[in-house]
């Protein structure tokens, strides 16, 4: 059992985020803590009004909302009864056995899990300390109740629990509800992820056909530090309304990116080993070719973004690992992990036929930049350095894909030089 906990700044939020689930017969409040009403009798302001009777009797407290979500392995078939018992048992150990709270069973997640919904406020006005709570009472509770229910361990099912689980399919503008849809992707990877850079953040949403967007360099929300979040369509580009970052309900601000980039800095060398051992198994299998490389590494659950400079190079590759939660650049995890290295491995491994030898020798004086403008959609590996021999072959060998759309500002501004100067 995986058990997490947030604190709303406004319970009517948390409450609001669960019954809408209902609503759209995607979760169910199957029960209810200290509460006198018979739960599936009560409308949402009746649920409402009995946590905010309890938070006007403390009105310095800044923190008077608990969110617990309750995470089981898909492989675990809990009933209702055997659900309730868990909640019950979970809130008695963390210390809100006698405040009120609702339990609600959710069912858009491909494993079962519960949403726990409660206040911090007591009977006589006082907060329960909520301080390491996480760390102390409720990491206690966690394995206690996994012994008691019998259930998967955390270490376990934190393997099975991967991006899939999340509330979040693939967006699709015009078939999901797009404010709902980004904040359940935003919601899901910003808390989970080790990501150290806005572009790792933007790895790991673009799976989902979401962006962050800071808009133009010389624009308002640039200039202002603001952030949006974008639906992107099947060919990665920006469709629909732009929803700003302070209307989503855990406020994925830049402000707040930012400092997850600097804590989650000193968490990074266990998932980099893991990413990095998944890396060797894969080039173990010899790709020969950097789709043949992706397609391995989805199979580990690992997504690949390859990044692209403004004339269309490809300078660089992003992994996400899905399981372990984690983005990395190539050259992050060591060397031989960066983008030439791997465009190296390709082509070490593939015999020089005579084919090739020939096609070589036709094209060793074309191939000089004098004389030879490469393909648009011939992907570019920028070395740094003259093309030799080696590059030479990995140009012959490569095949004639492009792996990101080439911006269309970038074209229209070709446009524009060429114009110009033929009026020379």
């Amino acid at each position: 059992m995986v058990a997490k906990i947030t604190f709303p700044r406004f319970v009517i939020g948390a409450l609001n985020y669960n019954e809408q689930k209902v609503q759209k017969s995607v979760a169910e409040c199957i029960g209810a803590g200290n509460v006198l009403s018979e739960v599936h009798k009560m409308n949402f302001h009746q649920k409402l009004a009995v946590f905010e009777n309890l938070n006007a009797l403390n009105e310095r407290a800044s923190t008077k909302t608990i969110h617990v979500s309750l995470n089981f392995s898909p492989t675990e078939k809990l009933n209702k009864t055997r659900l309730m018992a868990i909640a019950e048992s979970y809130m008695e150990k963390i210390g809100f056995g006698e405040q009120p709270y609702f339990v609600y069973q959710h069912l858009d997640a491909g494993h079962p899990h519960l949403h726990i919904v409660s206040t911090t406020i007591r009977q006589d006005g006082s907060r329960i300390n909520t301080h390491n709570i996480g760390r102390n009472q409720s990491e206690k509770a966690r394995k206690e109740i996994e012994q008691e229910f019998g259930l998967v361990p955390t270490e376990q099912q934190k393997k099975e629990l991967v991006i899939r689980s999340i509330n979040a399919k693939k967006v699709v503008y015009g078939k999901h509800e797009t404010k709902r849809s980004i904040a359940n992707v935003v919601n899901s990877v910003i808390n989970q992820y080790n990501y150290t850079s806005f572009a790792q953040f933007n790895a790991v949403l673009k799976q989902y056909n979401v962006v962050a967007d800071r808009g133009e360099t010389e624009g308002r929300i640039y200039k202002h530090g603001g952030l949006v979040y974008r639906v992107l369509d099947e060919a990665g580009n920006k469709i629909g309304v732009p929803i700003k970052a302070s209307a989503i309900n855990s406020k994925p601000t830049l402000v707040l990116l930012e400092q997850k980039f600097e804590v989650n800095k000193g968490k990074r060398e266990e998932p980099k080993q893991l990413l990095k051992k998944i890396l060797d198994e894969v080039l173990q299998l010899s790709p020969a070719s950097m789709q043949e490389l992706m397609g391995l590494l989805a199979k580990k659950n690992v997504y690949t973004v390859l990044r692209q400079n403004e004339e269309g190079r490809i300078y660089g590759i992003t992994l996400v690992d899905n399981q372990n939660k984690a983005v990395f650049n190539g050259s992050e995890i060591g060397k031989a992990y960066s983008i030439a290295s791997i465009q190296q491995h390709f082509y070490k491994t593939q015999p020089l036929t005579k084919e090739m030898e020939e096609r070589m020798q036709t094209q060793s004086v074309t191939h000089n930049p004098a004389f030879h403008q490469p393909s648009q959609n011939q992907p570019h590996f920028d070395e740094g350095k003259d093309v030799q021999k080696d590059n030479l072959l990995q140009y012959l060998i490569t095949p004639e894909i492009t792996y990101e759309n080439v911006p269309a500002q970038l074209l229209k501004k070709n446009r524009r030089r060429k114009k110009k100067d033929r009026n020379l």
